[in-house]
């Protein structure tokens, strides 16, 4: 299924890529990806979710892939981006939708419901809760910005992100990992590959930190439905987490994909099983 690409104005000067996948009428979904990735890492379960009978809208947070970066790098703050996306909302005319957030995107969808309730309809959380644990935080820490140079070819970007990620994919194939590569690299002008975001997005992080207090917005979903998808391997949400949401939002769905770190795709068996599923209580 191949998407129908639009950019949107959030700011001056400043407009997001959006990847928009026909489906049907019925309440549209809006995925929204991690810290450093983009729009691409919906590509396999944006048409999955269509097949629901929904429209599905992958929005590309600003500094990454081909949306525009900020000058203001102190704008790369979850409160930014919640504004965006009701911002995306508002020009897409969608009154409401089934957010779909991985890892910052799940942050990004627990403050969207904080103070826009009524564009939440239902609340995918993909890898993360309101709060992160120590050593996930430090392992992204460590990586996030981190400025090895160009790779000289798709193959050696592969192996680099396998070096950070291979831990949470031990079974990923060769394969797999150059699909991983092309979807966190551009091909620049001079042949090489480098990174498809903002390198500032690392001062913001370490300046402002990765994001507020979110209990409160978590506990803002207490009364709508809400699935949490934990890779069993998660070094970022922990299941002494996973019970401590559970005592302020005792009804969430809950799934957890085996032999997979932070963060699934949501195309393994278990996650889309879970995610058909939960969509199939969303008119």
């Amino acid at each position: 299924m191949e998407p129908q690409h639009k950019r949107i104005g959030v700011a001056a000067d400043i407009s997001v890529a959006v990847r928009i996948y026909e489906g049907g009428d019925k309440t549209p979904a809006l995925c929204i990806h991690g810290l450093t990735r983009n729009a691409g890492d919906f590509e396999d379960l944006a048409p999955l979710i269509a097949k629901t009978g929904r429209n599905v809208v992958a929005v590309t947070l600003r500094g990454r892939g081909a949306s525009d970066r900020d000058p203001n790098y102190l704008n790369y703050h979850p409160l930014t981006y919640r504004d965006d996306i009701v911002k995306v909302l508002d020009a897409l005319e969608m009154k409401e939708a089934a957010f779909v957030g991985t890892s910052l995107g799940g942050i990004v969808t627990m403050v969207t419901n904080e103070a826009a309730p009524a564009r939440v309809k239902a609340a995918i959380l993909n890898d993360v809760g309101p709060e992160l644990a120590p050593e996930g935080l430090a392992r992204i820490a460590g990586y996030v910005g981190a400025d090895a140079g160009p790779a000289a070819t798709i193959e050696e970007a592969a192996d680099r992100i396998k070096a950070i990620n291979g831990v949470a994919f031990p079974d990923a194939s060769d394969e797999e990992w150059i699909k991983f590569a092309y979807r966190t690299f551009r091909n620049t002008d001079d042949g090489n590959w480098e990174l498809d975001y903002d390198p500032n997005i690392a001062k913001a992080l370490a300046e402002v930190g990765p994001a507020p207090d979110l209990w409160p917005a978590f506990g803002s979903l207490k009364d709508t439905p809400t699935l949490v998808v934990r890779g069993a391997l998660s070094d970022l949400l922990s299941p002494e987490i996973v019970e401590k949401m559970r005592a302020v939002h005792p009804s969430f769905d809950y799934v957890e994909v085996p032999r997979i770190g932070h963060a699934p795709m949501m195309t393994e068996p278990a996650a889309i099983s879970a995610i058909e599923s939960f969509l199939k209580k969303i008119d």
